[in-house]
């Protein structure tokens, strides 16, 4: 892999014509973006802005949304431009109000939730709901088309990013990573996901780093360390970083075409290679760090304070209406700034000539059937469980090794689906000492770092298996193949899996929450197998970390988790054969991987 210096395109690849209509398109996803966050009524300001047109409790964040903005209207162009199949996943928290934006242009939204139809009384129902009593979240969160990624908590993109690319050939992801979010462990430990994507078989993920400068109320670790320092950082990480600098919308479009364009060639040009003369070399990813202003096209000063460019503008820079009349004046200017005359018609609809710029179908990435996993969701091809089970002559009389017999098991489930590509194991670097390694006839772990001849099932790229010492890891990886229409297995030690408490809570709520969302379609349950528990004490038990993870899920709604404790061999396999089965569950069961009486009972299919 050559670690080349940055090439920053200096081309300009759009018309005068795109250009302004770019540019013009950007304006609209910003302007319904500031109406989400501000107004109750007047959507089209068609009348002077009055107090009661505002929402008497102003909630959301304004910095982060334009960027994100910019970002979707040029991978727009650029799917439409090559039929490109891509999703996006927003990792700065509480962007909401620039996805449901662009999903409603794109005009999604509206086919998903009729009643915000394409007009002035839509507009008006679009503003009104969000981060509204009875409407929806003020992140991108389930209720969002075209989302496999609940915005509310941070570090997080980057990993289900990268768990939505495997196995998925065809597929691009853009992971935009917050300069917050970077600060995050997990999202730290998730550039080197690198290391297992594999370019034969797996699909790309297009990071980009929205580097703005500031969290709530200070600076970003990245954003205050020389450009060079941050251009190491990620070289290390063995990506090949772009640059898109700059605040003057003219530039950064071009500037942003230019380096989209060299980004998508160099991932399809690095793709062709390996499925055409094979794959020996682990690739150097492209990757882009976007800087722009935080609250970039807001208001430039506040009361005599910047805010554009500040920390002021991380959530609502104008948040004292009531007590600050001149407050309404900033806003109904800032609001106009964008013309929204000059972007819907009459009737509150997006012009013509700009509604052509999105793409068509499920080429539009809110409605990417790959954000709505269930729809591509296939059954596993299964093997009989029982076929499998330890022999019992007598109840309480034969020994075995649990888990080693549901390796077997788990064994036949990746050989019968290998084909299909829809399987995948993860676990902390523990398969084999869980009993698990029964898996590693019939697929090694997957690896694209180097290797060594003493090297255990590390030889070929092509594994199934995935390891790395970071539960967070794992638990994302899992998420994003689990989200994306597929499914998985996740073994770990008791005492080690309230690392991702956070991460499962996370999941949890999405499970619910999509439940109650008619078109989004079930997904595969998320299966733990808990090892080395907490009775083991001459292990890990209470020498290591609190056992209690039974005790965090089992607070949440049984139309979500369900929890196994078998006893034995043959009704670890069971268990094992129902979850694998099941739909929109998180699973959990905890059993020993050491030798014990095979059946306490009977045998299992007595």
């Amino acid at each position: 892999m050559m670690l080349g210096t940055t090439e920053i395109p200096q081309l300009k690849p759009l018309s005068d014509s795109e250009l302004h209509k770019m540019n013009a398109y950007w304006r609209a996803t910003n302007y319904l973006s500031v109406g989400q966050i501000y107004l109750l009524d007047n959507p089209l300001l068609k009348e002077p802005l009055k107090l009661e047109h505002v929402k008497p409790r102003l909630l959301g964040h304004w910095g982060t949304t334009p960027g994100l903005n910019f970002i979707y209207v040029h991978l727009n162009r650029i799917i439409k431009a090559q039929d490109i199949n891509a999703i996006y996943i927003a990792g700065p928290g509480h962007g909401g109000p620039g996805l449901v934006a662009n999903t409603y242009l794109e005009g999604t939204y509206t086919e998903y939730y009729s009643n915000i139809s394409e007009d002035e009384e839509g507009i008006q129902r679009l503003f009104k709901q969000f981060s509204f009593p009875g409407g929806i979240p003020s992140h991108v969160a389930p209720e969002t088309p075209g989302s496999i990624h609940e915005g509310g908590e941070l570090g997080y993109a980057l990993v289900h990013a990268y768990g939505a690319a495997f196995d998925n050939p065809d597929l691009i992801v853009a992971a935009v990573v917050g300069d917050g979010e970077a600060e995050t462990g997990p999202l730290a430990a998730s550039w080197h996901s690198n290391k297992f994507l594999n370019p034969v078989r797996d699909g790309a993920v297009l990071p980009i780093l929205h580097l703005n400068g500031y969290k709530i109320a200070n600076p970003t670790v990245l954003a205050r360390i020389p450009r060079e320092e941050l251009e190491s950082l990620m070289i290390g990480y063995g990506y090949k970083p772009y640059w898109v600098e700059g605040s003057d919308p003219e530039t950064m479009h071009q500037l942003m075409a230019a380096t989209l364009d060299t980004a998508i060639g160099e991932i399809k040009a690095i793709q062709e290679k390996a499925r055409t003369e094979g794959c020996t070399d682990r690739p150097q990813w492209p990757m882009i760090v976007m800087k722009t202003p935080k609250g970039w096209t807001g208001p430039k000063e506040v009361d005599g304070k910047k805010t554009e460019g500040s920390w002021r503008s991380h959530q609502v820079p104008l948040a004292e209406m009531a007590s600050k009349p001149g407050h309404v004046q900033l806003l109904e200017d800032w609001m106009k700034s964008y013309k929204p005359e000059e972007l819907f018609d009459d009737k509150g609809k997006l012009i013509a000539e700009l509604a052509e710029l999105a793409p068509k179908g499920d080429r539009r990435m809110g409605a990417n059937p790959h954000a709505n996993g269930g729809k591509l969701l296939r059954d596993l091809r299964m093997p009989e469980f029982a076929d499998y089970a330890v022999d019992v002559q007598k109840p309480g009389t034969t020994m075995g090794e649990a888990t080693r017999v549901t390796g077997r098991f788990l064994r036949d489930v990746m050989k019968l689906n290998q084909e299909n590509a829809n399987f995948r194991v993860v676990g902390p670097d523990e398969t084999a000492s869980n009993r698990l390694d029964p898996l590693f006839e019939v697929t090694s772990r997957e690896w694209m770092a180097e290797t060594l001849p003493e090297d255990d099932h590390l030889f070929t790229p092509e594994g199934r298996v995935m390891e790395v010492l970071s539960e967070h890891l794992c638990q994302g990886w899992l998420e994003g193949y689990l989200l994306t229409g597929r499914h998985g297995f996740f073994s770990c030690y008791e005492a080690f899996i309230h690392i991702i408490d956070s991460m499962f809570n996370q999941h949890a709520k999405w499970l619910k929450t999509t439940s109650e969302i008619p078109w989004r379609r079930p997904i595969a349950s998320l299966n733990y197998l808990l090892t080395s528990h907490v009775w083991r004490q001459d292990h890990n038990g209470f020498s290591h970390q609190d056992p209690g993870f039974i005790d965090h899920v089992i607070n949440k709604k049984a139309e979500v988790v369900r929890i196994y404790l078998p006893p034995d061999a043959n009704t670890l396999l069971s268990v094992t054969d129902h979850c694998l089965r099941s739909r929109h569950y998180v699973n959990v069961i905890i059993a020993g991987e050491a030798a014990g009486f095979a059946v306490f009972g009977y045998g299992c299919c007595d």
